[in-house]
């Protein structure tokens, strides 16, 4: 769900239907800026019919032809280069076996990312990783406990995990102020694992990140944990086996490396 004032924007519309690119790997033919500038300022005009406040976080060229990608409070929309018509799903790229993203849309979600810094995560890697994920979290969903029982092989895998803390139920929830405790504990990776293990965490207050790292898990439009982000921005999805998570990492060129 939008967390803007989109109930005007989508609920003045009704998606029933979404355009299917030619090929997957097909991309939009490189245009000159003027020609970007004037589909930009037609793309946001439309918007602003449907809802007067749009302030989109990014637009930038979608990676098919005919559409321009929006991201406004996380969420990823599509507007036809003619600003008529708006698709709320983002399409899945059947080639890469990824939600289709842009190379854009993968430098603003790096740019998110990179905002937090690698001191605030709790780090479970193995020496010369060769993958690293950020992943945030919740100390009580089930898959969540379910991916943290897999960081052994993870780490054999040479996957790297970051965690970055998402409280499910919100800022001032029980699940907000446990979390706290994790990031506030002298060892944050005993204490994570205590919290995943239903095991008590001694509470603890301190100037801690758990609240930046909520408010941008929500500018990445994460709606649910764990959510999975490659070091190039490319989310992929929830909870994935160790052997999927592998594969889908290296499926992705250039996804070597941490953040």
């Amino acid at each position: 769900m939008l967390r803007f004032a989109t109930a005007a924007l989508l609920g003045a519309i009704s998606l029933t239907a979404c355009a299917q690119p030619k090929a997957p790997e097909t991309t939009a033919a490189a245009a000159p800026a003027t020609a970007d500038g004037a589909v930009e300022k037609r793309v946001r005009d439309a918007l602003r019919q449907l809802d007067p406040n749009f302030n989109p976080d990014y637009i930038g060229a979608a990676p098919f032809a005919g559409f321009r990608e929006v991201v406004v409070s996380g969420q990823v929309l599509y507007v036809t280069d003619d600003g008529r018509y708006l698709m709320q799903a983002q399409p899945y790229d059947i080639g890469k076996r990824a939600l289709a993203t842009s190379e854009g849309l993968l430098a603003h979600r790096r740019k998110l990312l990179a905002s937090l810094p690698h001191s605030d995560r709790i780090v479970f890697a193995p020496p010369n990783a060769k993958y690293t994920i950020s992943v945030f979290t919740d100390i009580e969903c089930g898959y969540c406990r379910k991916l943290h029982q897999d960081i052994a092989e993870l780490n054999r895998q040479g996957i790297a995990v970051e965690y970055l803390a998402f409280p499910r139920m919100g800022l001032g929830s029980k699940d907000h102020t446990d979390m706290v405790s994790v990031w506030c504990a002298s060892d944050r990776k005993a204490a994570l694992t205590a919290a995943k293990s239903d095991r008590p965490v001694e509470a603890k207050n301190c100037t801690n990140p758990v609240t930046m790292q909520y408010n941008v898990g929500q500018q990445l439009g994460i709606s649910g944990t764990p959510a999975i982000f490659a070091a190039d921005g490319t989310q992929l999805g929830g909870y994935l086996p160790p052997a999927q998570l592998k594969a889908a990492l290296e499926r992705l060129p250039g996804a070597v490396g941490s953040p």
